[in-house]
């Protein structure tokens, strides 16, 4: 199997340095994960940067909006656009009401702190509420999202199971190790590089296990070529 120094050197050349969110700090950050429902980047984006341009990235103006506003934006977020503006407004009220408008301040509060004032939010769990202050500077440990622990499961790294929660915990207990040196900024680059090669390569179903770069030291890629009918996962 493959050190995750070497993974990451490999998708480093292959991806160079995949860009960041246009958001900046946890407040913008949770309106990005909210964005939209199962849709590209490139909508998400769209999503996000319409709210920039006619609301404003505050929870004092998305409060202040009117439906008239917002609901078109939500419709180009996929479906369900009613319980999207729901959500917004949930976010700028609990930045209010909790956080005196400004949620910039939780990067000062411990981890753990930092971590439960934004799973408090839509849609922000604990991987998401990781990811947020990794994106902001804080680390402790690398969250993952589906495709990035797809491709380290895939891998070898913990073990594949139905059970999302007991793979996530397995893979993330296999990593810890490796990463005890690793600072937010090399973590940031890893999350995004196991995110762009679970997207491209290393898909869901049928991945191009032929064009990864990540084949020798794969026990899923040798094996899927060995076996074609393997089971994708």
């Amino acid at each position: 199997m493959l050190s995750f120094q070497k993974l990451i050197e490999r998708l480093q050349k292959r991806y160079g340095e995949p860009p960041l969110p246009p958001a900046r700090g946890p407040f913008e950050l949770v309106l990005w994960e909210n964005a939209c429902y199962l849709l590209p980047d490139e909508r998400r984006r769209e999503v996000f940067e319409g709210l920039r341009k006619q609301v404003g990235l505050s929870a004092k103006k998305i409060a202040a909006a009117p439906d008239e506003v917002l609901l078109p934006l939500a419709k180009r977020g996929g479906m369900r656009p009613e319980t999207r503006v729901f959500r917004w407004r949930e976010i700028a009220r609990i930045t209010q009401t909790q956080f005196g408008g400004n949620l910039d301040p939780i990067l000062k509060e411990p981890y753990a702190k930092a971590t439960r004032a934004l799973k408090q939010f839509p849609n922000i769990g604990e991987p998401g509420a990781e990811k947020i202050l990794l994106l902001c500077g804080m680390a402790e440990g690398l969250p993952l999202e589906s495709n990035g622990l797809r491709v380290l499961a895939r891998v070898g790294y913990g073990r594949a199971q139905r059970d999302y929660g007991a793979m996530y915990r397995s893979v993330e207990n296999d990593l810890a190790p490796e990463l005890k040196a690793a600072d937010a900024k090399q973590l940031s680059l890893a999350h995004r590089l196991l995110r762009e090669h679970g997207k491209t390569l290393c898909k869901d179903k049928h991945p191009l296990c032929t064009e990864c770069p990540l084949l020798r030291g794969c026990d899923y890629g040798q094996k899927h070529l060995a076996q074609p009918s393997v089971g994708d996962w």
